[in-house]
């Protein structure tokens, strides 16, 4: 048998099934036709039985971040509003005063960690986009519904963030 024709055998046995042939194209079907955004109610739980970040846990988790992040920017935005009122209340009392300057200096700290986890919130919004969201970011492996559930910004698995934790104590004392 000539070359040619076992390497034309060859081709058609490797010749995907989900192809049409045009006059002169190939064209690959569509995996899934999208009927447009996925809906869910309100008390869906995401479940280990359903597939791993199916577009309904991506769902689930954008509108459970979303509506965290809803909350923080208006806690942050009435803190920053009511610590701002407070400042017109100066008094003579030393004591009063670093009393004063102590829970402002809280109220702040609070802000600050607030805001950056704003922005952790906003960085897990954009790994849903780019259907990284819900796997380690060092070793690629799920990190798991009920670690998501609790905290929905993780970026990896336990073992990876004790992995990064440890790294960081040990960096610290350097």
């Amino acid at each position: 048998m000539p070359k040619t024709t076992k390497i034309k055998k060859k081709i058609k046995k490797i010749k995907p099934k989900s192809t049409i042939k045009s006059k002169s194209k190939i064209i690959s079907k569509p995996k899934e036709i999208n009927k447009g955004p996925i809906k869910i109610s309100k008390t869906y739980i995401p479940k280990e039985t359903e597939k791993y970040m199916c577009e309904k846990h991506k769902v689930f988790f954008r509108m459970k971040l979303q509506e965290w992040k809803k909350e923080l920017v208006k806690a942050n935005n009435e803190a920053l509003y009511n610590g701002s009122m407070d400042d017109n209340s100066i008094s003579a009392d030393i004591v009063d005063q670093a009393s004063s300057y102590t829970d402002k200096n809280v109220e702040m700290k609070a802000i600050n960690r607030q805001i950056k986890l704003i922005s952790e919130i906003e960085k897990a919004l954009l790994r849903i986009k780019d259907d990284t969201y819900g796997y380690c970011l060092d070793t690629a492996e799920p990190i798991g519904l009920k670690r998501l559930m609790a905290r929905p910004v993780a970026k990896y698995t336990i073992a990876a963030q004790e992995k990064h934790e440890k790294n960081e104590k040990v960096h610290a004392d350097d």
